[in-house]
């Protein structure tokens, strides 16, 4: 690859692939002997793209439960056991998605993932998905001492895609915190798990579905450098 070329770097879950079904099954399956019931995702709403910990706890604090850190612990790798094994059951890309990474490949772009996942769970996802032979690189929230919203996560996760620089495309206010810190354009999709209005952060593009990304891309790149 040239260090020229400019990299098209996506977050993963409300970004490249709806995994709520999937994430909320685990947490179900963690908490299920604590007399809670069957959580639903609008219960639980946004906290899917923020990490089982954020999930497990508002699971509790619904239900005005104390969690002491050590259950924590045990139900967090109870999550984890249920989730790896189940991990594309319900889980799937976003339509458009397969042809966007086509053209923007074609086109010469590296391609990268920069997701707090961890990144054994972002590989295993992306390839039980079929997309995992796209991507240059993929980076997750333990892959480096620092993760998303640090700017250092987009802009190491660039690197490793072998290019100098990159787009952001995700879907909360953590991956457009990153692309500002970052000094880096940021496409953000209206169909992921913020808790807030994705068009209030900025972004250089809002995209409803993946159909939008080419040109929105396109016309990022026209007015490069930024």
């Amino acid at each position: 690859m040239q260090k020229n070329q400019i990299a098209i770097v996506f977050d993963l879950d409300g970004t490249l692939a709806d995994t709520a079904p999937d994430l909320l099954a685990s947490l179900n399956h963690a908490v299920r002997d604590h007399g809670f019931g069957q959580f639903t995702l609008s219960e639980v709403g946004a906290l899917v793209g923020q990490g089982s910990l954020a999930m497990i706890r508002r699971a509790f604090s619904l239900h005005e439960t104390p969690l002491e850190e050590e259950l924590l612990m045990r139900l967090h790798h109870e999550f984890l056991d249920h989730y790896e094994a189940n991990i594309a059951v319900g889980s799937r890309l976003y339509p458009g998605v397969e042809t966007l990474l086509d053209r923007l490949s074609a086109a010469g772009h590296p391609l990268a993932v920069c997701t707090n996942k961890y990144e054994s769970m972002a590989c295993l996802l992306l390839d039980r998905l079929g997309v995992a032979n796209r991507f240059a690189a993929v980076t997750g929230g333990d892959t480096f001492a620092f993760r998303k919203p640090d700017p250092r996560h987009l802009v190491e996760t660039i690197a490793m895609a072998g290019a100098a620089t990159g787009i952001m495309v995700g879907d909360t206010i953590t991956d457009a915190t990153a692309a500002k810190n970052a000094a880096k354009p940021l496409i953000l999709v209206d169909f992921g798990y913020s808790a807030e209005p994705v068009a209030a952060m900025g972004a250089d593009a809002v995209l409803s579905h993946f159909d939008e990304a080419w040109d929105a891309i396109g016309t990022i790149t026209r007015e490069w450098p930024r």
